[in-house]
Parts: C-alpha cells; structure tokens; sequence
C-alpha cells in the first residue's frame, strides 16, 4: 500500500506524504502546534502518589484446592471444597464465611380447565359434576438465592424453585454450610 499508483499520471497526489515537503505533518492531529478543542491534551503535571500515601492492599489470593480432593457441599455454582468455598469469582476460606438464603419463589393454587369444563358437563346430568371444582393444580415458580461472603469477597447464585420442597432442601444445604464454617 506504500508503493505509488504505477497508473498515475502524476498530476493528482493525495494523503499523508504525498505532496507537501518532506517532513511537513500530513492530514490529522496536529503536530506542533497547539491542539484545538476536542483533541486530547497532555496534562500540565505528572500525576503521581504522595510518599507515605497507603496503597489498598492486594486481594489475598487462596491457594486452588487440592487435586483430588471431592467437594462437600455444592449449591448451585457454590462448591465447598476442603477448607476453601469454590466460586466463579475465585476461592475463598470457608472458617468465618457467612451464608444468607431468601426465598424469591411463590406457588400458585388454580383450577385446572378441564375441571371447568367437566363440571359443566356433569352439572346438566347430575349436580354430582360440581365436584370437579374441588380440583386444585399447585404450579411454583422463581428462585431462591444463596449468598456467601469470606474474605472480603461477596458472591451469589440463583437456584431455581421447581416445587415447594425446594426451600426445604436449599435451607438444608444453607445450615450445613453454616456449620461448616464456624
């Protein structure tokens, strides 16, 4: 792309390099002079830190369990792992950790339609067809959420509420946890 057109006739030349004298800037940011509004400019001093300014210290870093170990305890992408709490977002000590668990989900109670419809049936033949009203369909849905927080690191996993005994078995999971980590 550097070598010039072989079918220009040298009349017309364009871009950077190309017409001018050698070593004049070419199209662009401005080289030299004084950069005008909206083009960056370097600050007037160096920005640096103050001696004896504290920096924050560096996220102590655990090391990875160890190979072969088995997992004790998993709920949702929360892995317990010997001494450590396996996370997405890294490993942290498991003494000291607190874990929180809320309840997002909710069961609903409805008549399913075919009830509906066969109570209407039946009622017309008999009034034994009003009945198929006391049938009831439970459907739960939502989530429930674990937190874990050691180290000074913060994580939380959503676990989906596929029935209402999931609460029951989550809060099971939270508790041993929360043993282990005393």
């Amino acid at each position: 792309m550097s070598e010039p057109n072989p079918y220009a006739d040298g009349e017309y030349k364009w871009g950077p390099g190309q017409g001018g004298a050698p070593g004049t800037p070419g199209y662009g940011y401005p080289q030299g002079a004084t950069p005008p509004y909206g083009y960056p400019q370097a600050p007037a001093y160096q920005p640096t830190l103050a001696d004896g300014v504290p920096l924050a210290p560096a996220p102590q870093q655990f090391p990875p369990a160890p190979a072969g170990a088995a997992p004790v305890l998993a709920i949702g992408d929360i892995t317990v792992v010997g001494d450590q709490i396996i996370t997405p977002a890294g490993a942290m000590p498991l003494k000291g950790a607190v874990w929180n668990a809320m309840d997002m989900s909710r069961t609903e109670e409805k008549i399913p339609t075919v009830a509906i419809v066969l109570a209407i049936v039946f009622a017309l033949l008999c009034l034994v067809g009003l009945l198929f009203l006391l049938m009831k369909e439970k459907k739960t849905t939502g989530f429930i959420q674990v937190t874990v927080t050691s180290g000074g690191r913060h994580h939380a996993t959503m676990i989906p509420a596929t029935g209402p005994d999931t609460l029951h078995w989550v809060m099971g999971q939270v508790n041993f946890a929360r043993s282990l980590s005393v």
